[in-house]
């Protein structure tokens, strides 16, 4: 198996080719820049990006052209569909569409290899994760503990995205306070097997923004997507069709699944 870790927009990306051959060295380097050309085009930390000139004035959003305006399109698509929970400007003001750029990002690596023949791949970046092939049993870390599991997702062609404060802490913001989303729970995760990697984060993004009663319910109305939330005791909640990912299901049950002992290693 090839692997191989990348450092960018903040976090790292990570890349599993099950089915590596000659071309995939060359794909993988393709893939990577890729990467870095998404955070420089899309970063708000970057004064010279496609962001940055929207936030300095020096280009407005109904001029944007190319992938700009494709990216402000699927957020406004994503706003609509999450009830106003998503959005490009989380703080009402400034534009960060980071929220799908960073999803979007897994799936562009993600097709790259597929393009270059990969059938059997795994691409992570900041808590999501594109599957081709399989099966692959992914961990869903404890927001609590980074060095344990709190499940074992299991299945092939899956996207899944995680939200919550363990890596960055209370960073979500609920678009109709303007304040960053405390207490109520303390990880999402989704998995979909035909929403794809952008829009899984982006729902998931939006969906803990939600909070658990509004976002079950939410979870519940959309067949392309099962839920399992890290509530803040610790305890683990699910929608009914969650259970079927896990890698043990033997102990499930359709409302809450209490996790198995912590396994070793994510995405392999």
């Amino acid at each position: 198996m090839l692997r191989h870790a990348e450092h960018v927009m903040g976090t790292v990306f990570s890349f599993a080719v099950r089915d590596a051959d000659d071309r995939t060295p060359a794909a993988l380097d393709a893939a990577v820049a890729r990467l870095h050309e998404l955070d420089r085009r899309f970063s708000p930390f970057r004064p010279d990006s496609d962001v940055s000139r929207v936030n300095a004035g020096e280009l407005t959003p109904d001029q944007a052209r190319g992938e700009l305006a494709q990216v402000l399109a699927r957020c406004r698509e994503t706003a609509a569909q999450t009830d106003g929970f998503f959005t490009e400007r989380p703080d009402g003001r400034t534009l960060d569409p980071s929220g799908w750029v960073k999803g979007w990002a897994v799936a562009e690596a993600s097709r790259i290899l597929a393009e270059a023949g990969s059938a059997d791949h795994c691409v992570g970046g900041g808590g999501d994760l594109q599957t081709l092939g399989g099966p692959w049993r992914i961990g869903i870390a404890d927001p609590e503990d980074a060095g344990r599991l709190k499940a074992v997702v299991e299945g092939s062609g899956l996207a899944v995205a995680t939200s919550g404060t363990g890596e960055r802490g209370a960073h979500i913001t609920d678009p109709h306070t303007g304040r960053p989303v405390h207490g109520g729970w303390l990880s999402l995760t989704l998995v979909s097997e035909t929403a794809g990697v952008a829009r899984t984060d982006a729902w998931a993004t939006a969906v803990f923004a939600m909070g658990p009663e509004r976002g079950f319910r939410w979870a519940h109305r959309r067949p392309e997507v099962e839920a399992l939330a890290v509530l803040p005791d610790g305890s683990l909640r699910c929608t009914p069709g969650f259970p079927r990912y896990l890698a043990d299901t033997a102990t499930a049950d359709p409302g809450t699944y209490h996790a198995p002992a912590p396994a070793g290693g994510t995405g392999a």
